[in-house]
């Protein structure tokens, strides 16, 4: 008998469970006839959203010239375009050669992270974590250490844990803003710290604001590179989750800040883009016309739009029942559930989603799934329809009223 082709001992230590065993087992029950509602995974399009048709039109009218290689950091009108927004929002002295355009933000950051880490470099990453990040640190050598998140703080982070975290060998802090897993969207007073910590230690600010613009009620989103002054930025967005487009795999990472302090991670980044010789170029003709275009999120996030409604509905249902609990989320597509205490004995998170699974076949993300050290959250997306949202509230009691 020949001997196993093993993978590589450094994926031992990766998980991604929000597509993982649970979702693979999804799959096995549709494949037998059951239908399944999949709140696991932010993807407008499966519930519904379109991507704006003036985009989808900017793709055709500019396919012909987009069946060669771009540059390797984009082509120019869309990086112009992300220089344009940001100069709007207030960050200045910045260009086109401070834009990469990638295959959605997730290469981005495993390229990124590559080009900055040295094996046993530090990079201080939030609890919950979105486990992409986590992931691509050890994946390029790195090792995590997290910071805390609390739900008794609003899921925000406070400042002075995170210098406490710090030592010789930290490279970077990673802020995801507003929050995915939680929710939260942090206030101006909380960034600041965070950015003047960084600018302290030299650290390199990474900052995940692909849902910058989906933000409900009072809550106000602050570009972390308006902050930093005295560091290096890096910014990630994209098209996937403002302007539903997660197909089109278009995310952008823009370096402000210190820039003279930059300029060999800049180098670095752009001979690992050569590498890879581009990002998909039909996609990046929607770049100028989705960020210079009417933003049409913001009527789904206000009050009476489709996001907005599905948002309360959760929360008026955790409210409700006599089971879960749940900080508002303040922002992007997603609400992070807790257990209540008394299902602690017999029911987990891993073992609440496997039965949600096999019974009530409704498919959620375990919390542990974020790395956290507990495990009495879910993870649900508020995408779906109010009507959905309300089966699959319907479902859970019936299921945890049977007896955890």
């Amino acid at each position: 008998m020949s001997t196993p082709i093993k993978a590589s001992d450094t994926l031992h230590s990766i998980k991604y469970e929000i597509r993982g065993q649970l979702a693979n087992r999804a799959h096995e029950l549709e494949k037998q006839g059951y239908e399944i509602i999949s709140l696991n995974i932010g993807n407008p399009g499966l519930f519904g959203f379109r991507t704006p048709e003036t985009m989808r039109l900017a793709i055709i009218e500019n396919l012909a010239h987009a069946e060669a290689y771009s540059h390797q950091k984009g082509i120019f009108p869309a990086r112009e375009a992300v220089v344009l927004q940001q100069q709007d929002r207030g960050v200045m002295g910045i260009s086109v050669d401070e834009v990469f355009i990638g295959n959605g933000v997730s290469e981005l950051i495993d390229v990124s992270l590559r080009a900055l880490l040295n094996n046993g470099d530090e990079v201080l990453v939030p609890c919950p974590d979105y486990p992409l990040w986590s992931a691509s640190v050890a994946l390029n050598g790195g090792k995590v250490r997290y910071y805390d998140c609390k739900a008794e703080d609003g899921f925000s982070p406070d400042p002075g844990q995170i210098e406490s975290l710090i030592n010789a060998k930290t490279r970077a802090i990673v802020i995801i803003n507003p929050n995915n897993p939680t929710g939260a969207v942090y206030s101006e007073e909380t960034l600041r710290a965070i950015a003047a910590l960084a600018e302290r230690h030299g650290l390199v600010v990474l900052s995940d604001e692909i849902y910058d613009r989906i933000v409900y009620d009072d809550a106000k989103f602050v570009p972390m590179a308006t902050l930093v002054e005295d560091t290096v930025c890096l910014t990630f967005s994209g098209l996937s989750k403002v302007y539903r487009a997660c197909g089109y795999r278009v995310g952008w990472c823009v370096f402000s800040g210190d820039l003279e302090r930059a300029d060999d991670l800049l180098h670095g980044m752009e001979l690992l883009a050569s590498l890879r010789l581009c990002s998909n170029v039909p996609g990046q003709s929607a770049v100028q016309t989705a960020l210079g275009g009417f933003q049409s999120i913001e009527g789904l996030v206000s009050p009476g739009g489709r996001l907005y409604k599905s948002r309360q509905t959760i929360i008026d249902r955790v409210d409700a029942s006599d089971y879960l609990t749940v900080q508002a989320p303040a922002g992007a597509i997603y609400a992070f559930i807790r257990l209540d205490e008394k299902l602690a004995k017999t029911l987990d998170d891993q073992s609440f989603a496997q039965r949600l699974l096999e019974e009530e076949h409704v498919l959620v993300a375990p919390g542990s799934s974020f790395n956290t050290p507990y495990s009495d959250h879910f993870r649900i997306t508020t995408l779906p329809d109010p009507d959905t949202l309300n089966m699959v509230f319907d479902r859970i009691e019936w299921m945890l009223d049977k007896g955890a």
